[in-house]
C-alpha cells in the first residue's frame, strides 16, 4: 500500500489467490494513505484442463457461499504444495515443503510463488521467473497438475458475495482461438460480467486484442498490475497505461 501511495495509485483490490484474510490490514493501510479500496479475490479455476483465474471484485469476504468454495480450493492446495515437494526431493531439491512454508503467511496457502522464492533462496535459480522455467511448469520436476473449482463455482460464488466475476490475463492461457471464444460465451453464460484488458501479463497488442473480445460480448473492461511484489513482477503499481478508447470500465459505476 505504502509502494501505490506513492506511485499515485488511486483505487486498488488486493486479490490473493483463494484467500481473503488479508483483505481487512490492506483495507486499514490503503485508507491511511489516501487509497480508495476494493475488496476483491482470485479464484483459481479448471478449465479444459488448464488452469484459469477468475477475479472477484467488491465482494463481500463474510458470505457464506465464498468462504465455503475458497476453504475448499485450500484444502487442495495443501495436497498439491506436498506432491510438489515430492517432485522437487526427487530432482535433489529436499526440504522444499519446509523452506515454502517459510514464506507463507498462512500454511493452508503454499502456492508455487512459495516454492519458487524457497528455490531461489536456495541459490537454485537467479530469479522467480527461472525458477518457474527450471521446475514448476509441464514436463518439469515440481509440477503438479490440479482439479481447482469449476467455472460456474467460482463465478457463483462470486456473485452470491455480491462481487464481479473478472476473467484475469486471458492472454497467459494457451487455449486456440475457438477455445478462447468458447471460454468467453460461457463465463458469460455464467454470469462473468468483465475480463482484463490492461494488465502486466499483456503485450500492447494484446490490450487491442481483447478490447475487440470485450466489445464482442458485451464485457466491461478491467485493468490490473497483477503485482506480486519487487522482482516477481512483471509491472509496476499504478504505471500501466489507461483501457483502450470505446470500453466501459468494471469500475464505471463505483
Amino acid at each position: 500500500m505504502a509502494r501505490a501511495a506513492a506511485n499515485g495509485v488511486e483505487l486498488l483490490s488486493l486479490t490473493d489467490h483463494d484467500d481473503t484474510s488479508g483483505i481487512a490490514e490492506a483495507r486499514a493501510e490503503a485508507s491511511e494513505r489516501g487509497i480508495r479500496f476494493v475488496d476483491g479475490v482470485e479464484v483459481s479455476v479448471t478449465w479444459h484442463g488448464a488452469t484459469v483465474h477468475v477475479v472477484g471484485l467488491r465482494i463481500d469476504p463474510g458470505s457464506a457461499p465464498l468462504r465455503g468454495g475458497l476453504e475448499s480450493i485450500r484444502r487442495g492446495r495443501g495436497a498439491r504444495a506436498q506432491r510438489i515437494a515430492q517432485g522437487l526431493s526427487a530432482a535433489g531439491v529436499p526440504d522444499s515443503l519446509e523452506g515454502a512454508r517459510r514464506y507463507a503467511e498462512n500454511p493452508e496457502l503454499i502456492s508455487r510463488a512459495h516454492f519458487a522464492r524457497f528455490l531461489v533462496e536456495a541459490g537454485r535459480a537467479a530469479d522467480v521467473k527461472n525458477v518457474f522455467q527450471r521446475y514448476l511448469v509441464k514436463d518439469r520436476p515440481g509440477y503438479v497438475p490440479h482439479q481447482w473449482a469449476s467455472l460456474p463455482e467460482a463465478v457463483g460464488w462470486i456473485r452470491a458475495s455480491g462481487g464481479v466475476a473478472i476473467i484475469a490475463h486471458p492472454g497467459r492461457y494457451k487455449y486456440e482461438r475457438a477455445e478462447m471464444r468458447e471460454l468467453f460465451s460461457e463465463f458469460k453464460d455464467c454470469g462473468g460480467a468483465a475480463i482484463e484488458i490492461v494488465t502486466g501479463s499483456h503485450t500492447p497488442e494484446q490490450y487491442h486484442e481483447f478490447a475487440k473480445s470485450a466489445r464482442q460480448f458485451g464485457f466491461l473492461a478491467s485493468r490490473g498490475s497483477d503485482y506480486h511484489g519487487m522482482g516477481e513482477s512483471r509491472a509496476d503499481l499504478g504505471k500501466l497505461p489507461p483501457l483502450p478508447d470505446g470500453l466501459k470500465p468494471v469500475w464505471h459505476d463505483w
